[in-house]
């Protein structure tokens, strides 16, 4: 018998509003040891992902030198120095989870079987994946939750059957 979407998902979701702060996302993620999480909007829709990985290539970008092969030398120190007034003032406005979070909510339906999500997880480079019932978002399904297939040894082998 295959394994569904819904035997192996979390159902329980920490989503974060879109207006938070940037750094109330980092503590969050990091008291609730976590790597992402949903972001909503004002009406509790869901509207994207924020990760760890969004944070930090936000404040790499921040503090990035990187020389462009393009610029000449004085193009380049005028280029830095527009960099550092940009950033500097942005310091002064807090970022906001909107600011930082990748848009595109990528989901599966309970009933897909986990080979299928499997395969969109390494397709599209996913660590979570959301499972939806009648386009409602009732769980998640993260790297974490797709090894249970192999650790538990009653869905590796419904895993296997289905070859």
């Amino acid at each position: 018998m295959t394994v569904l979407a819904f035997e192996i998902m979390t159902p329980s979701i920490k989503a974060v509003p879109q207006s938070w702060t940037m750094d109330r996302l980092a503590r969050f993620l990091t008291d609730n040891e976590i790597t992402g999480s949903p972001v909503t909007d004002e009406n509790g829709d869901i509207v994207g992902i924020a990760t760890l990985k969004d944070i930090t290539e936000f404040r790499w970008n921040a503090d990035r030198s990187d020389p462009d092969p393009l610029l000449t030398p004085e193009e380049e120190q005028e280029a830095r120095r527009l960099r550092m007034v940009i950033f500097e003032e942005m310091g002064k406005v807090p970022v906001e989870v909107r600011d930082i979070m990748t848009p595109s909510v990528l989901s599966v339906d309970e009933q897909t079987p986990v080979r299928d999500i499997a395969n969109i997880m390494m397709r599209e480079h996913l660590h979570r994946i959301f499972v939806t019932k009648e386009s409602k978002i009732t769980g998640i399904i993260t790297t974490y939750d797709m090894l249970k297939l192999i650790s538990e040894k009653e869905l590796t082998q419904r895993c296997a059957r289905d070859d």
